[in-house]
């Protein structure tokens, strides 16, 4: 890194006050259960248009489907 920025450099550690805990989100698996149905369609997995409105059409026409196959 010194090399690199060609000029001394210090490096600080910051402590956390406390333990870093996992905590659950309690609808978590619901957004991860919508963006993996989402991920399903291929245009959207693989996105290759040109201009921003067009993917959003399709992310829109992806949750409209996903809504008709739902109901």
């Amino acid at each position: 890194v010194r090399e690199i920025l060609g000029k001394q450099v210090t490096v600080q550690i910051a402590k956390r006050s406390e333990l870093h805990t996992f905590k659950v989100m309690p609808k978590g698996w619901i957004v991860e259960r919508s963006f993996a149905w989402l991920e399903k369609n291929r245009r959207l997995w693989k996105n290759c248009e040109r201009k921003l409105n067009t993917s959003l059409q399709f992310i829109h026409l992806a949750c409209l489907t996903l809504l008709l196959k739902r109901s």
